[in-house]
């Protein structure tokens, strides 16, 4: 297993040398092209439509070096990041990729991601034939990627050697009849049968700038180009070796057995055996491990719902104790009310004893008599709806112990109930305040008729 888990956190290089070598002669051919460009021009101008053919090839063929090496990239890249979740996987005894995952292989390596990916580790090993299949289908697929290269720095050679040939087949003819042209003629000088030569010569001999222009461009684009594929070459052949040396770290060594056709067959049925056994192993322990993450999941969700019921009971406990509290402060403020309603009640009541001492004829006690009952009728009823309302509240606090609606109802008992304690207390000022004004006007009817007023009386 660290044997499996060190090959598959294995480095991969990037072709960096290789791209910066290739610019370097892209540079030098730009810079070539530049410095030549009035001798190269004329060349270029005697055949425009081969010579440009040959041009289209060449950035054809160039543009084709660079998409092998960005290729290139593109995989060692995404190697490194499937090496470095197949570590993740052989600790967590998963696949290291699943289809759909949103990270698509290159297609040069398509079948290495189908093979490590869809069927997921075995032990984070995999067999010879196997690792054999993934090298020769990558391998493959580096040959078909450069076989276009080579084809196209063929090709330039042939575009090359097509405009020689079509030049010396321009040429040739015109030289022989221009050379036939050259018999005798009566009264001809010698000076004018060479003029005749050169003007031919001249007129025929144009076809051998398209021979040689043509072969030049043809031969210096084959020559960048397979210059160009022989640095991709290097990138693609070190890219090979990597992934052959990270490979050969997880491949599991076959049974060698002897060369005759039985035992061989009986090795590969006992291997194709122990791959089935694997991969069996392999989905139970990845079935054992959902159910743990499940298991987890579960039980952690358990906790935070006991942690709420705990926290809810609290709060709980908390309003309750605080309901009692309330309570407590509300009885202690009603029995001090219901004091001041006693004394009030007492002092009514002498006050009342001293009224009926004055004489029954007297029409001012009379109707101090009259007033101080009306007040005692009020303060009758008040207190017989206090009574209701503190019974009231009484059951419904034993009824809502455990009644979160009933307990709200409570709280609406409880607050009508202070709200009525204090209107009573604001009633029995009021009829005390009635009551002194009586007593006033009583204690003036008696002085006026010349009766002592005893001093118990004023005091109440």
């Amino acid at each position: 297993m660290r044997r499996a888990d060190a090959a598959s956190a294995a480095h991969f290089s990037q072709p960096v040398r290789q791209i910066l070598l290739m610019l370097i002669v892209l540079g030098l051919v730009g810079v070539g092209g530049t410095l030549a460009y009035r001798r190269i021009w004329p060349i270029f101008e005697s055949n425009p439509w081969l010579n440009g053919t040959i041009a289209a090839v060449f950035a054809l063929g160039v543009l084709t070096c660079f998409w092998q090496v960005v290729q290139l990239v593109a995989s060692v890249s995404w190697i490194e990041r499937f090496a470095s979740r197949r570590v993740t996987a052989l600790k967590n005894r998963v696949a290291p990729r699943t289809e759909g995952d949103g990270d698509a292989p290159p297609s040069l390596l398509a079948p290495l991601a189908t093979l490590l990916g869809s069927t997921g580790p075995t032990a984070g090993l995999i067999s010879t034939t196997a690792a054999r299949s993934i090298q020769e289908s990558v391998a493959a697929r580096i040959n078909e990627a450069r076989d276009v290269t080579r084809y196209l720095s063929q090709l330039l050679i042939f575009l090359g050697l097509l405009g020689t040939f079509y030049g010396l087949a321009t040429t040739i003819p015109g030289v022989v009849e221009t050379i036939r042209a050259l018999a005798p003629r009566e009264g001809e000088t010698g000076v004018q049968m060479f003029g005749e030569l050169m003007t031919g010569l001249e007129s025929q001999l144009g076809g051998m700038a398209t021979a040689f222009s043509s072969s030049l461009l043809g031969l210096a684009g084959s020559l960048v180009v397979g210059l160009l594929d022989l640095f991709a070459g290097h990138g693609q052949n070190r890219f090979y070796r990597e992934l052959e040396e990270w490979m050969t770290g997880f491949t599991r060594v076959g049974l060698a057995g002897p060369d005759d056709d039985g035992a061989s067959l009986d090795h590969a049925a006992m291997a194709h055996f122990l791959d089935q056994l694997a991969q069996q192993t392999v989905a139970l322990s990845e079935f054992y491990a959902q159910r743990d993450a499940l298991h987890e999941q579960d039980q952690i969700a358990a906790d935070e719902r006991a942690r709420g019921m705990a926290r809810s009971v609290e709060r709980l406990a908390e309003h309750v104790l605080s309901d009692g509290e309330t309570a407590i402060e509300r009885a202690a403020h009603l029995a001090h009310t219901l004091g001041r309603i006693a004394d009030g009640q007492e002092r009514l009541l002498a006050a009342t004893t001293a009224a009926g001492q004055r004489p029954e004829g007297d029409p001012a006690a009379r109707v101090g008599l009259r007033a101080v009952e009306g007040a005692l009728h009020r303060l009758a009823d008040g207190q017989e709806r206090l009574i209701l309302l503190t019974e009231a509240a009484a059951e419904s606090r034993a009824r809502s112990e455990d009644n979160p609606e009933a307990r709200l109802h409570l709280r609406s008992i409880d607050s009508a109930l202070q709200r009525m304690a204090e209107e009573q207390s604001a009633n029995m000022a009021d009829m005390l305040v009635d009551l002194r004004a009586d007593l006033a006007v009583l204690t003036r009817t008696v002085r006026a008729l010349g009766e002592p007023l005893p001093p118990s009386d004023h005091g109440a």
